[in-house]
């Protein structure tokens, strides 16, 4: 089940479908090890966010799936996936490139999550918005 929701979440990221303007979410059976840390996590898995506040680098997206994979991409860099999990209600950590990420959620509504992360001594905010199908990587300038 897990690979057809990944699958379900690239081929969206890739405009790939005929919806319209609906919400990219992937919907799947909640089980108890997934209910320790349930409210944050059931608005923030299975969606796929687009960075809301990159105009430099547009199209940088986080899909956290509900069984611990991260899948990370953009319009001009290759994907990755990496393991992430609920640290508590409001936070949340993934390893990236051997290194710990910890990030609080600010703000986590279905159609906006505000992350800051923890960079060595400084703490960066990301603004993500709700990806919606079809979703098309706009044009990098050259």
């Amino acid at each position: 089940m897990t690979s057809k929701v990944a699958l379900f979440a690239l081929l969206a990221l890739w405009g790939v479908g005929t919806c319209a303007a609906l919400p990219a979410v992937a919907q799947e059976a909640v089980t108890d090890s997934q209910s320790e840390h349930e409210p944050a996590k059931r608005t923030l898995t299975n969606r796929v966010w687009v960075k809301a506040d990159s105009p430099d680098l547009p199209g940088v997206m986080r899909i956290f799936l509900s069984d611990g994979t991260m899948v990370s991409d953009s319009c001009w860099e290759t994907h990755r996936l990496s393991q992430w999990r609920m640290t508590s209600d409001t936070a949340l950590t993934w390893n990236e490139d051997g290194m710990d990420i910890n990030a609080e959620i600010s703000a986590l509504t279905s159609g906006e999550l505000v992350l800051k992360l923890a960079l060595g001594s400084e703490t960066v905010e990301e603004r993500y918005a709700a990806a919606t199908v079809p979703y098309l990587c706009p044009d990098i300038p050259k």
